[in-house]
């Protein structure tokens, strides 16, 4: 890469950093567009690249999320192992899938988060308890409050069924899995916004790892672009954490939800050879 492609992946996966981890979405879901179409690096390279990205992601912010009391341990150790083998099986589709449906997907995806993003519900909807729930339980301190919040967790066969289906996701395209596992875990199983996030943060890097070795044995990772990616990442990622404590993020999921329609708008016209692309 020239020096001034490092630097635009630098500066793109900085800003994937910051807002994939206050979200819980790994930054994946603006690493890959920034990456094809600002930069024109190949789709495949761009999620092989994404994945470490993700790891970086994790690895950034789960401490401090961990730190502060917020992530969930026990429901995240128990839904890793569903995402991890999702995201196996989405990793060997993202090699034999060809780039144009792979776009489409990602698309798709990018209108779902973005419609998530905007309503962000925060009720439970049909709710059950599983006997290991009571396990599960939790509370919080929340930083920006003061308010001392205990949840307890619902629908738990329900958010295994997500977690599978966000590791698919994740191997597939290169993203955490978050905009599956953070409404998920919101929406059904009754996790609060914030923990949500914080939980998701700490199981997307183990989640990229079991798709990462996938694409790199298939030799579809390249090691300079996922070492400048993961770079930009981690700095990122930093900083999310600490914007989540000081706003509630109300207008800024209004704001983001319409750069990922955008975003989406893009990727479709992409796939369809409208306009260049990778």
């Amino acid at each position: 890469m020239d020096l001034l492609i490092t630097a635009g992946v630098l500066l793109a996966s900085a800003l994937a950093g910051i807002l994939g981890s206050m979200f819980g979405l790994g930054g994946g879901i603006l690493i890959i567009p920034l990456l094809t179409l600002g930069l024109g690096i190949d789709m495949k390279d761009a999620i092989g690249a994404s994945l470490i990205g993700v790891i970086a992601s994790s690895t950034g912010a789960a401490g401090r999320y961990v730190g502060e009391g917020l992530v969930n341990i026990r429901l995240g150790m128990l839904m890793e192992p569903a995402t991890t083998l999702g995201s196996i099986a989405g990793a060997f589709l993202a090699i034999y899938l060809n780039q144009s449906i792979l776009a489409l997907v990602f698309a798709a995806v990018l209108l779902y988060s973005a419609f998530y993003m905007y309503k962000r519900p925060e009720l439970t909807v049909h709710a059950r308890r599983e006997d290991l729930c009571q396990y599960l339980d939790s509370c919080y301190v929340d930083r920006r409050t003061g308010e001392k919040i205990e949840y307890k967790v619902h629908n738990l066969r329900r958010g295994l069924l997500a977690s599978f289906a966000a590791g698919n996701m994740s191997g597939m395209l290169g993203v955490g899995g978050g905009i599956v596992k953070v409404p998920a875990m919101n929406v059904w199983m009754g996790v609060p916004m914030k923990v949500a996030t914080a939980t998701s943060n700490f199981m997307i890097g183990v989640t990229a790892v079991a798709g990462a070795i996938v694409l790199y044995v298939n030799g579809l990772v390249s090691p300079v672009l996922a070492a400048t990616v993961a770079l930009g990442v981690f700095a990122g990622a930093n900083i999310g954490p600490r914007l989540v404590r000081r706003t509630a993020g109300r207008t800024l999921r209004q704001y983001f939800a319409l750069v990922l329609v955008a975003i989406s708008a893009l990727m479709a016209l992409e796939a369809f050879g409208i306009m260049g692309g990778a």
